[in-house]
């Protein structure tokens, strides 16, 4: 019998397809054009309180608007501060919240702590705040300061650094976990020397992105740090004040120079960010090429 000749079913790509793809590319592009407005409408805003104090914004430490002298270093100290509190805090009981629910954890009991997790992640920032106020700032008298700050980031950031570690984590081959414990390897061996490896430059990326969090929340940090100007110092019980906070604290009083030195906080804050944000994609860059063995 002959054979039938075969058909190509390939040919040019659909007008769905190409408008799809357009769709996609007009979806980035309008991402960057956002982003781009952002900095160049919010930088030319700042412009008068750059040109007033010059490098003296970024090394001051004195913050008086009646006298039009404006230090942003003390809030930079602060954001700085309580977000490595909160991170330091966070990264420990996100990565063993998700490695239980992963690694040891019967899907009868980890999927109710996925939907707690979940939960945790949508309450609003005010009540989380307001939480620190009442409990940990009277409660249990750790006051208005860097570590209530932090303590209150930490909890707002572990669902986030949770979830995605767990996602990357779930991500391992079986192959590769059942062949280390088959090998004679415990339970923890195997974690340590297949799934963390593995999930290197993904929970990098997860923390960064709770990095990120902690030092753009505003309400919160707000009413648990202090308000304290001034303050640079490694006390963490200390009163202190961060950039986020100072904008909402004086935003709705600011006029003039007062307002553009606002918003150089609000650009100084996005500018760490951008950078934070490089370097953890440099560092799951090279986490990734490491793990291919190149």
């Amino acid at each position: 019998m002959s054979e039938e000749p075969s058909i190509d079913l390939r040919g040019p790509p659909e007008y769905g397809d190409r408008a799809f793809a357009k769709l996609t590319a007009g979806a980035a592009g309008l991402v960057l054009l956002i982003l781009g407005l952002i900095a160049i409408t919010m930088t030319r805003r700042a412009l008068p309180v750059f040109g007033e104090m010059g490098p003296r914004f970024f090394t001051s430490t004195r913050w008086s608007p009646p006298d039009s002298i404006f230090g942003a270093l003390p809030f930079i100290w602060g954001t700085a501060f309580t977000a490595a509190i909160a991170v330091l805090i966070a990264v420990p009981i996100s990565l063993g919240v998700a490695l239980f629910m992963t690694q040891v954890a019967s899907p009868s009991l980890a999927r109710p702590l996925v939907y707690l997790m979940d939960l945790l992640a949508g309450v609003p920032s005010v009540v989380f705040g307001l939480w620190g106020v009442l409990v940990l700032s009277q409660l249990v008298h750790l006051g208005r300061s860097f570590l209530t700050a932090g303590i209150i980031l930490a909890i707002m950031i572990i669902p986030i650094i949770t979830s995605l570690s767990r996602e990357v984590i779930a991500t391992t081959p079986v192959g590769d976990k059942e062949g280390a414990l088959a090998m004679g390897t415990t339970r923890w061996e195997m974690i340590t020397e297949t799934v963390l490896p593995h999930s290197a430059g993904g929970l990098v990326g997860a923390v960064m992105l709770g990095l990120g969090r902690a030092m753009g929340e505003t309400i919160a940090a707000a009413l648990v740090i202090g308000s304290a100007l001034g303050q640079i110092t490694l006390r963490a019980l200390a009163p202190g004040n961060s950039m986020p906070a100072v904008i909402a604290n004086e935003w709705g009083e600011a006029q003039d120079l007062h307002k553009s030195a606002l918003i150089a906080l609000a650009v100084t804050l996005f500018a760490i960010t951008i950078l934070v944000n490089l370097v953890a994609t440099g560092i799951v860059q090279r986490s990734m090429k490491r793990g291919q063995g190149t």
